[in-house]
């Protein structure tokens, strides 16, 4: 009798302790779903350029290692806080010499789904070149992209035994540089659809838009991650130097690069290739008072306060595009209808519609990207605009010339 009022007892108390595990394990899964606690699954190595006993690009007392670092470690700080489920890893958190063959590793090692290399830009030959530039690895069109990629990959003379940890790369050879150049990224597409945004947004915060380029970076070679490099602005620049050397423009930056952030990691997670411009202007957080960015100079002025001739009006009446497609019906402008390209416009001749992108000004620039333009349209040319009106390219090169 005493036996069965024992197990009775225990059986009792077993039953409480059962009915409150369960209870337990219920309330953790109202607090964190039924998948656990959030994990932060989406990693971004964020690498600050140079560091330590290399400088980067300098004027005067100022250093292109201190300007990257500060705008990285803003631009980690916007993720973490606003972006719970990210990881943020840095290359380095302070002023010290990181080889770079160290850096890609970093994002290799811990899957990381974005590298993100952050550099001031220069200019010796002319003091007048501003502006922001996005690149990723792949080979370099213009004499330009080579000397800034050159100028990048100096670093590893600082390394001990660099020729053989870069497999021969020789930084005074351009035979070397142009082999490295033929380098492309598996992960190509992702990187110029991240470089794409990140442009976009400097638009957004007022910044001169060089363009999304392509160059032979040894801190992106290695990299199995879509990579970029920025190139923030001109240190040699007197419009740019005052935004990259101050608090609020260091600010301006970094926000500009975590909207872009914001974007490609939503893209990635749906699953898209691209979002429309309407959505990224409208969902850019205001991380800097508008009132604070109007009071930076207008960048974008060319310097020339003169009266333009009429050769100089002529000159503005014309712009370059690259045309990728054509059609007899009317097309949406919605970027996923085109590969991701974005501000697609669309130009009737006759009765077809012509489908255009990369609207500059400038011919070589139009060239250069139109390079970029044909590895998703390998049938993609330059056409020449005045006036709404395509016209033939040889016809608009001549009135610039005159």
């Amino acid at each position: 009798m005493e036996s069965l009022l024992y197990q009775s007892f225990l059986f009792k108390h077993i039953f409480k302790f059962f009915i409150l595990i369960q209870l337990f394990g219920n309330c953790q899964l109202s607090l964190w779903g039924q998948s656990g606690p959030p994990k932060k699954s989406f990693v971004v190595v964020i690498d600050p350029g140079h560091g330590g006993k290399d400088p980067g690009t300098v004027w005067k007392n100022i250093y292109e290692k201190d300007i990257a670092l500060a705008i990285a470690l803003k631009l980690g700080n916007y993720i973490k806080k606003n972006m719970p489920d990210a990881k943020v890893l840095y290359t380095r958190q302070t002023d010290v010499f990181i080889d770079l063959d160290k850096r890609a590793p970093l994002a290799n090692k811990n899957q990381a789904k974005l590298f993100i290399s952050i550099h001031v830009n220069s200019n010796d030959k002319s003091l007048k070149a501003d502006g922001t530039e996005t690149f990723f690895m792949g080979t370099a069109k213009s004499e330009e992209n080579l000397e800034v990629a050159k100028k990048e990959n100096a670093v590893i003379t600082m390394e001990d035994d660099y020729s053989r940890k870069y497999d021969g790369y020789d930084p005074n050879s351009s035979n070397s540089f142009i082999a490295l150049s033929l380098v492309q990224n598996s992960h190509w597409k992702q990187s110029f659809h991240f470089a794409s945004i990140v442009q976009s947004q400097f638009g957004n915060a007022k910044r001169p838009d060089r363009g999304v380029k392509q160059a032979g970076f040894l801190v992106l070679w290695r990299t199995a991650v879509p990579s970029v490099l920025i190139e923030t602005g001109f240190l040699t620049n007197e419009n740019d130097r005052k935004i990259l050397t101050s608090d609020r423009g260091q600010d301006l930056i970094a926000s500009a690069i975590y909207n872009a952030f914001r974007n490609y990691k939503e893209d990635i997670e749906n699953g898209t290739t691209s979002a429309s411009n309407e959505r990224r202007v409208k969902d850019t957080l205001p991380l800097i008072p508008k009132t604070d960015i109007d009071t930076f100079p207008d960048t974008t002025d060319s310097g020339n306060d003169s009266i333009p001739s009429d050769n100089d009006k002529k000159k503005i009446a014309i712009d370059f595009l690259v045309q990728i497609t054509s059609s007899k019906k009317p097309m949406s402008l919605n970027p996923n209808h085109f590969k991701g390209l974005k501000n697609v416009e669309e130009l009737k001749t006759g009765d077809k519609y012509k489908y255009a992108v990369g609207r500059k000004p400038s011919y070589n620039e139009v060239v250069e990207y139109s390079k970029v333009v044909k590895n998703f349209y390998p049938d993609a040319f330059i056409i020449a605009v005045r006036d709404g009106k395509i016209i033939p390219v040889k016809e608009a090169l001549k009135e610039i010339k005159d």
